[in-house]
Formats: C-alpha cells, structure tokens, sequence
C-alpha cells in the first residue's frame, strides 16, 4: 500500500500550534505504523518565523505541493494579507489534479484567496465571520460546524478544532479503530460533539438548559437502537417542542436529527469495524430503520457501501 503523502505549508510568523497540529497526527504519531508521508514545504521565501519566535527550515518549497495526496495550509498571519501569487497557482493546480485541500483556522481565508471556495460552504474561526463573509460573500460560512468538508476540500473552526479536522482525515483513510488509537495517544477526544457555535460569546443566561442538554446527549447515545421524535425528546428535558428545536440547535449547531443520523452513522462504522455482524443487524444496533436505510445514508455520507466499508477497516 502506498502511504498518502501530506504536505503542511509554514509562512512567516507562522502559530506554532495550529502549524504543529498537522505536523503531529500526519507524522509518526504511532510508534509500530507509519501511516503518511509527512512533507513540510515553504509556502514563501525568507526566514519563517513563529509570533514567538521559533524558526522553521522546510525541506520543500512550494514544488513539495507537486505530488502531495493531502495539502495542510494551518494558519494565516493577517486576514487582509494577500498570499503570494505562486503559492495560490500552486493550490489551484493541486486541487485540479484532485488533490485534498484543507484550511485550518484562519488557513481558510488562503483557500478563499485562491477562489477554492466559490460557491462552497467551509468553516473559520467565529470571531472572524463578519469579516469572513464581507471579503467573500460567494462563500457559504458555516459557524456551526468544527470542520466542514465539501467535495475534496476541508476546512476547520478556529484553534483546537484543527484536531478534530485532522483525526476525520485520518479516519477517511484508516477508520475509526486507528482514529481512536491515535486520539488516545494524544490524550483527546476521538470525535466531539456540537460545533464551535458552543464556544461563541454570547450573555450567559440566569438559567441554563445546558445540564439537562448534556444528559439527554449521553442517555441518545447510550440508546441509538430505539427510534426517537422531536415531541418525546422534548418531553423528556421537560420542554416544549419549540423551545427544546431551539436548545438543541444552540447547544450542538445541528438540529436533533442531524445529530441523531451524525451519531448513527458513526456508531455503525465502529460495528462493521470491530464486528461480524450482518449489515441488518448493524442498522438495527446503531437505529437505522432498516439495513436499506443504513446502506443509503452510509453510501450518500461516505461514498462506499457499508460491506466495503468493512473490507477496508475490519480489524482481523
């Protein structure tokens, strides 16, 4: 098998964390398997140096991006800054040649400034949507979501959230089982749940529907095989059906059947992964109403059918 090669581009005045985020979970994060071929390439002449002052030598310049099978463009220093014209160029004829492109953080504001994301939904961090959305108004903002994937590009949230967007790619290639290995390597969460609409800055108010969001969360996942509507959930965090769409809405940036099928779907992948079931069972197990219903969700999400999807990632 041939290993995916990753380049991660560095610019001046670089964030050392978004910049090693990348650089961590695409390198030898497991000691007894090599999984990418991790490239660090300059995206631009000149000494690179980190707003505190550490200093990067990358091996590749921007003819590193020629042959890479996945290009990480981590952060970028000034929203209004325009990236050099040669590393655009590069991007564009990365991503003709089917290239996976992902922004991390402000990285996406590169891949607007390239015209990657025309008519594409992508993600930033929420302090910058106004600006966002001001500079690229051809640009379908989501400030919800922690990561957003549309066709061959990927982008992130603000900070942190450029973990969960690199564990999915992780998960793309090597499933859910070696994702999770990873994630507790590192001491993180394998998957979290909501979107950075959870972190915005809003007027806390005198009582919160937090607490009870939260046990609901944990009492759906404890019973995905059940069938679930909007009126019992309600019930059960002693709301009404109005109020209850709202609550979940703000706590997670999806609505409860989003979640719902999200959660779904990814407890069928653990199934096929670390089980022989037959498919009728996996879709009965994670609440799917029937196995046809897992295969068309499964196959509209992922792109493969849940059998292949088991060829690929069952552990043996």
């Amino acid at each position: 098998m041939t290993l995916p090669t990753v380049a991660v581009i560095a610019f001046d005045q670089f964030s050392a964390f978004h910049f090693s985020v990348p650089c961590i979970i695409f390198d030898d994060i497991l000691p007894d398997m090599k999984l990418f071929n991790l490239r660090i390439c300059a995206g631009e002449s000149g000494p690179l140096r980190s707003s505190h002052g550490l200093t990067v030598e990358p091996p590749y310049g921007l003819e590193g991006l020629s042959d890479a099978d996945i290009i990480v463009v981590p952060f970028w220093r000034k929203t209004k800054a325009l990236p050099d014209e040669a590393l655009l160029n590069a991007l564009r004829e990365a991503h003709q040649r089917g290239a996976q492109i992902v922004g991390l953080c402000l990285g996406t504001y590169v891949l607007a400034y390239a015209g990657l994301l025309n008519n594409r939904r992508a993600s930033t961090h929420w302090e910058f949507e106004q600006d966002f959305k001001n500079r690229f108004p051809d640009i379908t903002l989501d400030t919800h979501s922690l990561y957003v994937e549309d066709g061959n590009i990927m982008t992130s949230a603000g900070t942190a959230a450029g973990l969960d967007c690199c564990l999915y790619l992780l998960r793309q290639r090597y499933g859910s089982a070696i994702a999770n290995k990873v994630a507790r390597r590192m001491v993180i969460p394998p998957h979290r749940d909501g979107g950075q609409a959870q972190f915005i800055e809003r007027p806390v108010p005198a009582t919160t529907q937090d607490a009870r969001m939260n046990s609901l969360l944990e009492f759906l996942r404890n019973h995905l095989h059940l069938q679930h509507d909007l009126d019992s959930l309600a019930d059960r965090v002693m709301m009404t059906r109005r109020t209850f769409t709202r609550q979940f809405h703000k706590a997670t940036g999806v609505s409860a059947g989003e979640w719902l099928l999200s959660e779904r779907l990814q407890r069928s992948q653990e199934l096929l992964e670390t089980t022989t079931l037959p498919v009728e069972s996996v879709a009965s197990q994670a609440g799917f109403t029937s196995a046809t219903s897992l295969r068309d969700h499964f196959k509209r999400k992922f792109n493969v059918t849940p059998s292949e999807w088991r060829r690929s990632f069952q552990i043996t």
